[in-house]
């Protein structure tokens, strides 16, 4: 197809309103820059007048030459019994240095009749007024129709008429809104179609995702001739989100064979992962195209015929995203698993050498140890197997100590080590807790004798509990991500205590370093 399709991001403001979200205005013009350079073709930036974060913003973004986004300020009608010059919505929206205002309007009439409470002509004279005041003050003008599909079934005519308010007033597009994410895809579909018929100017949609039908309906509106699809990277968004601007792009572009002004879909994932980042959300890995399980292979047959050929298992190349292939390795792992694993490390093993690293990992997991997300702990056993690796240093022994004083928990942990060369140092340190004491005394013990462990951090720590009916007596997994600024890794460590897990975990994480720096 050769059609163009607009993106319209609104992870400023939809995607802000997700549980736990919350931009700074030194983010949010991040977040924005990032966008642009993308590619992306509006940048919703928020509701001017709602927060005195969001005019920050607006006020940072006067200087801001963007090369492609056309950043566009949100906002309502008027409120009823107001006039649309002495609405302060409307007036800071004309006030806003930006080109572009999206405002949103009832089209369902139980809202108008049941939120509103006023008469439905009456919702029709705030749009059009609303659109015309805005067009009046210089402003380019979206109307996005509030619960249109949900309106669209209930009553038809009104609807339209929603729309034509809008038109009248000088809207030039009109986006058709999902507000409650529950409508079905034929409906959306049969609706936009309609639309078109109807009216002259753009359509956009903008779908919300209560019924896991976000992406679907965005995509099947576009094939019935909406030019714009409006969303938010990784669908945040509240309650169950908004359309994932990911998936929709990837789909449109390398599926749909849309046109799309994107710059490089293979900055994709590098989006994603940025976003999520600046929202101080954990990225999520089972996004499509995006997350990092998304070209993850675990099943041996799978693994196998994914070396033959990875259209085997896969619906594209990971590459074209900006992801890449993941081979999971665990107790399901054939030979072929662990071979192609290896590759990654730039290890070559031979057939008898697999099957026996194979039988040693389903015995390890079988005591409830797992390497699919322990690249770090796994590179070292295969190492050690190999005879290419010998353990640097060796801890001789620990203590950890936990005292009361007063209303406060203190730890404090003792270790002893000795390097290869037969130099040993003990040492004790405090932490925030006993692991974390631990981990303290650890690298305290061992910076004069390896330096690089100076450089390395914990940057979080998992326990998972193996056997929930063996209670407090019951193994553990801990699961230990470190860095040293530059790279991360993760290793893993299980035992009936978690103290020794974590030291476990903690003495690999230390050992990669080490083999890594030499």
């Amino acid at each position: 197809m050769s059609e163009s399709v607009m993106i319209y991001d609104t992870t400023l403001r939809d995607g802000a309103q997700s549980e736990g979200v919350a931009f700074s205005p030194e983010d949010a013009l991040e977040v924005l820059k990032k966008l642009d350079e993308f590619g992306i073709d509006f940048v919703e930036g928020g509701w001017p007048g709602s927060s005195p974060k969001v005019d920050e913003f607006f006020k940072m973004t006067e200087e801001l030459e963007l090369k492609h986004s056309r950043l566009t300020a949100f906002g309502s009608t008027c409120k009823p019994g107001t006039a649309p010059e002495e609405d302060n919505n409307l007036k800071s929206l004309a006030a806003c240095p930006v080109e572009w205002c999206c405002i949103f309007g009832k089209s369902w009439d139980f809202q108008v009749a049941n939120a509103l409470c006023i008469p439905l002509e009456d919702n029709l004279a705030l749009i059009r007024n609303s659109v015309r005041f805005l067009k009046d003050s210089g402003k380019r003008v979206m109307f996005d129709a509030e619960h249109f599909f949900a309106g669209y079934l209930s009553n038809k005519d009104y609807a339209l008429k929603t729309l034509k308010a809008a038109v009248d007033g000088g809207a030039e597009w009109l986006v058709l809104c999902d507000t409650n994410g529950g409508a079905m895809t034929e409906d959306v579909a049969c609706a936009v179609e309609d639309v078109l018929l109807t009216f002259g100017v753009p359509i956009g949609v903008h779908c919300h995702n209560d019924a896991d039908l976000a992406v679907a309906n965005s995509l099947a509106a576009v094939d019935r001739g909406a030019t714009m699809v409006q969303g938010t990277i990784n669908g945040i968004g509240e309650r169950c989100g908004n359309a994932n601007l990911c998936s929709v792009m990837a789909n449109l572009e390398l599926k749909l064979e849309y046109e799309l002004n994107i710059k490089d879909l293979r900055q994709l994932t590098a989006l994603s992962t940025f976003i999520s980042e600046t929202a101080n959300l954990a990225p999520n890995p089972s996004l499509p195209y995006v997350g990092e399980k998304a070209f993850a292979h675990k099943g041996g047959i799978h693994v196998s015929a994914i070396a033959k050929d990875p259209r085997t298992y896969e619906h594209i190349e990971p590459e074209l995203v900006g992801n890449k292939r993941r081979i999971l390795i665990s107790d399901m792992a054939g030979r072929a698993s662990i071979s192609e694993k290896l590759k990654d490390f730039g290890i070559d093993i031979g057939s008898e050498e697999s099957l026996a690293i194979s039988n040693r990992i389903k015995a390890l997991e079988a005591q409830g140890y797992m390497f699919e997300g322990a690249d770090a702990s796994f590179e070292l056993l295969v190492r050690r197997f190999k005879g290419e690796l010998e353990s640097p240093f060796k801890v001789t022994g620990f203590r950890v100590f936990i005292d009361n004083i007063g209303d406060k928990l203190t730890s404090e942990a003792s270790v002893k080590v000795i390097d290869s060369d037969g130099n040993d140092e003990h040492t004790a340190a405090n932490g925030d807790g006993p692991v974390n004491a631990l981990d303290n005394a650890l690298r305290k013990a061992l910076s004069r004798l390896f330096p690089v462990t100076d450089r390395i951090r914990l940057i979080d720590y998992k326990v998972r509990v193996l056997d929930g009916k063996s209670a407090t007596a019951a193994s553990v997994r801990v699961l230990i991500r470190s860095t040293d600024g530059k790279n991360s890794w993760t290793t893993v460590g299980v035992s009936e205590n978690v103290i020794e897990a974590s030291l476990y975990a903690l003495v690999d994480s230390i050992e990669y370093a080490i083999y890594k720096n030499k």
